[in-house]
């Protein structure tokens, strides 16, 4: 028998609270044959108008709704907040778990059975997970799908990356305005996220390895017809899993989340990953932590030749190839198999019949583009707790470096000074941000890969060493070391760098040292001034209170798992 509904709480006593419910059920037009006894399914919708990922939500919704009708459940929409990723300032990391709460509480408050959440724009993916993962219901995620390939002159353009790459040329020179404008309407040619192998596409593919979507549902193109019938599929999909009771907890074990580090390693993924998997996994009761990516970084290749870790192809190159499930039966040696998904199956019988149909686009591990994986974890006295690295996408002679720093102690005195052509610069600089991270930012904004300096552009350097307490986007590239914990705002040992120290990385044994004696650090450390309070009210006062460092997930502290139990049923009187 399936459970008892949870939405029976609010429309089955006879008693006066209930009749309340069942009237304005009745005042919107319902009639009790529609919802009573029936799984009711909150669709979280994250549409906006300013969304360009989410644009097509208006019309997918409506799908999704299609579906749960056919399985005989009653949808509901409730929208959340959209959380544009190129248009929320100063960074949608600050909202991300405004989006985990206002989740959960839509959840918690209102007589839903199961719930369907629609997301995909970078901070969405986990916003929504998170909040979804704490409020215990069965959920499903129907994720945004990338975009169509970009276009320019003939050449195939992917978002981000040839941003960044073309505006450097721009800079130097080599691109004209003309050039540049017609870049601008031809590299986003329909809705849907980056189709670059960026955070968006990361983390819907890594909520589809962890066994929230329907299997192998993250590949699917946005302007696919595929996708309309993913979206349906999904909300038949979300009655029956009400009806066998499959929480987020019965699939997210400890065994999914190292299934979703495996396939983030081979897919080339976003540093943004890490913060947001420790998250997840926590909030799911499971102690992640940045040793488990950099472990299975050393013995995982990567064989998605996506850009920017990839050189060619783009996410609509890998749905045509065979998508995430080819790239998983690709790596079944290192996956639990297992583990269940949304499906109600076993990864096992998920990946059965799964093929690649393009070897290149999706390498066999023998030919991997990459082969250890896409991360590194360096440690040392300029990040006791750690920072973060991409090397497949950095230039392979600055693996192993020492030279001078740079310092910037914000992004406008960078941004003010890094085109100065008397800029004190050489290629064997070390450029160093900070005052970038969680608490500094504030939100840790995607300001990790600095600009090159427009001298050294013009003599045709086109990567160099940058340390930030930052985040970078996943479609940027370089050798950027981001996420340097504890952060300077709060006093991290990157608040102590001046400008002329040498700063060593040693990327192949994890290392990163600021070649400066402990007791010159000491009398920096004392003279350090207390640091200037980002917020005297409201949701950001609240924010600086809580957060917890890039090592730890940035989540609030009062979110997670371990600060309290369970919170219970609302009482309905």
């Amino acid at each position: 028998m399936p459970p008892k509904l949870r939405s029976a709480r609010w429309f089955e006593p006879d008693d006066f609270r209930s009749f309340g419910h069942r009237s304005r059920m009745s005042q919107m037009g319902y009639a009790p044959e529609e919802y009573a006894g029936r799984p009711v399914i909150a669709i979280v919708n994250t549409w906006s108008d300013l969304n360009q990922c989410h644009a097509h939500f208006k019309e997918r919704v409506e799908d999704i709704k299609r579906g749960v009708l056919q399985a005989g459940g009653f949808p509901v929409e409730l929208p959340a907040i959209s959380l544009s990723e190129s248009k929320v300032k100063p960074t949608t990391m600050l909202y991300r778990n405004f989006l985990a709460m206002e989740t959960e509480e839509l959840i918690r408050s209102h007589p839903v059975d199961g719930v369907v959440l629609m997301g995909g724009c970078d901070k969405t993916t986990p916003g929504l997970l998170l909040g979804a993962t704490s409020a215990g219901v069965p959920a499903i995620f129907v994720p945004a799908g990338p975009m169509l390939r970009g276009n320019w002159h003939g050449h195939v353009l992917g978002s981000g990356s040839d941003a960044v790459k073309y505006w450097d040329e721009r800079r130097a020179g080599n691109i004209s305005d003309k050039d540049w404008s017609e870049m601008e309407v031809g590299i986003a040619r329909s809705y849907g996220v980056c189709m670059t192998m960026g955070t968006a596409a990361t983390m819907t593919a890594l909520a589809d390895a962890i066994g929230m979507t329907l299997p192998g549902a993250s590949s699917i193109p946005a302007a696919d017809s595929n996708h309309i019938r993913m979206c349906a599929a999904a909300g038949r999909r979300i009655v029956q899993m009400v009806n066998e009771d499959l929480t987020p907890a019965k699939i997210q074990t400890e065994a999914a989340y190292r299934n979703a580090i495996v396939v983030a390693m081979a897919m080339g993924c976003s540093t943004n990953a890490v913060i947001h998997l420790i998250a997840m996994a926590r909030r799911a009761g499971h102690r992640i932590g940045l040793d488990d990516f950099d472990a299975t970084s050393r013995i995982v290749p990567v064989i998605a030749n996506i850009r920017p870790s990839g050189t060619t192809y783009l996410m609509e190159d890998f749905y045509y190839a065979g998508g995430l499930l080819a790239l998983m039966s690709r790596l079944a040696g290192f996956l639990d198999l297992e583990a269940r998904n949304a499906s109600g199956q076993s990864w096992a019988q998920s990946l059965a019949g799964a093929q690649v149909y393009n070897d290149d686009v999706i390498r066999p591990l023998d030919r991997a583009i990459y082969q250890e994986g896409a991360l590194a974890v360096l440690r040392g006295n300029l990040a006791p707790n750690g920072c973060v690295m991409k090397p497949s996408a950095a230039a392979p002679h600055l693996l192993r470096h020492a030279g001078p720093a740079l310092v910037f102690d914000d992004y406008p005195a960078l941004k003010a000074n890094i085109d100065r052509e008397d800029l004190d610069v050489t290629a064997d600089t070390v450029l160093v941000l900070r005052n970038a991270g969680p608490l500094g930012g504030p939100g840790m904004p995607e300001w990790g890969m600095l600009p090159i300096p427009r001298k050294l552009l013009r003599q045709g350097v086109r990567d160099m060493i940058r340390i930030s307490d930052a985040r970078m986007s996943g479609t940027s590239y370089g050798a950027c070391i981001l996420h340097v914990s504890p952060e300077s705002y709060a006093g991290g040992p990157l608040a102590l760098v001046q400008t002329g120290d040498v700063i060593s990385v040693d990327i192949p044994a994890r290392r990163i040292a600021l070649e400066v004696a402990e007791e010159e650090l000491a009398r920096r450390c004392a003279a350090l001034p207390p640091p200037v309070p980002r917020y005297g009210r409201g949701y950001g006062w609240m924010f600086s209170r809580h957060i917890r460092q890039a090592d730890q997930g940035c989540d609030f502290d009062f979110l997670e798992t371990e600060f309290g139990p369970p919170v219970g049923e609302p009482a309905i009187f």
